[in-house]
């Protein structure tokens, strides 16, 4: 199934699977209590600073994946391979944090 940009999907290869990931609203909520006393809103001002922790991004990509379907832990993430190595992972997790807050057109 490939992901459906329209619907807030971003695809994601882990291990050379192809995934969908999507941040829901139940994904969201779960990404915010991992967060603790930050917020979505601080989040995504970092992502756009540029201030981003690898933690952050690893949190963002459960979250999107669980969302998309997959029962993932961060455990088994941090045991995968996200194609294109620590910097396809910030785009992809920066991808699924812009298309969760865009406005359909």
């Amino acid at each position: 199934m490939m992901a459906n940009p329209h619907a807030g999907e971003v695809e994601v290869m882990v291990d050379g699977i192809p995934r969908t990931a999507r941040l829901t609203l139940g994904a969201l909520a779960e990404l915010e209590a991992g967060l603790g006393d930050d917020t979505l809103v601080a989040l995504v001002g970092r992502f756009e600073s540029g201030d981003i922790s690898s933690r952050e991004v690893m949190a963002l990509l459960v979250a999107g994946l669980r969302g998309g379907g997959w029962r993932i832990t961060a455990a088994d993430l941090l045991a995968s391979e996200i194609a294109g190595g620590p910097l396809g992972a910030v785009r992809t997790a920066a991808e699924l944090l812009a298309r969760a807050f865009a406005v359909p057109a």
